[in-house]
């Protein structure tokens, strides 16, 4: 799973999502590519459920760009305690992500493959999303 080598701080504010993404919004390493269309924490398990399905299903045939990194720290405190007493401990790690983010780019395989494998991936995550193809340049 992924979670960030070192951060300056253990424990970040929840932050909000408003508006679209400006980074990150255009296949800029594959020819295919999954892009969000609504807004939502993506957590690190379901990253790697959603690279799992991709790389399964392409027989690692292909190649794989993940465009997202979870960085941010969600606490959470233990069940049956009281109110008070703190924030509790980092439960997970999410990544934020914006309507028009892409998450995931493939590259190597057949229009069809790339479709299904993504295909695939899309349900394995919590935001919906859509398939997108990288514009020819002719």
């Amino acid at each position: 799973m992924l979670v960030p080598k070192r951060a300056k701080y253990r424990k970040e504010f929840r932050g909000s999502m408003k508006g679209n993404a400006h980074s990150g919004v255009k296949i800029s390493f594959g020819e295919f590519g999954l892009v969000s269309l609504s807004k939502g924490w993506v957590t690190s398990r379901q990253i790697e459920a959603a690279r799992r399905a991709i790389t399964h299903y392409t027989q690692r045939g292909g190649r794989l760009w993940i465009r997202i990194f979870p960085h941010k720290p969600i606490t959470k405190k233990p069940a049956e305690t009281r109110m008070g007493s703190g924030k509790g401990d980092v439960y997970e790690f999410v990544v934020p992500v914006k309507p028009g983010r892409m998450m995931f780019e493939m590259g190597g395989v057949t229009k069809d493959v790339a479709f299904a494998a993504l295909g695939l991936a899309k349900h394995k995550l919590p935001v919906r999303t859509k398939i997108m193809e990288k514009e020819s340049k002719a």
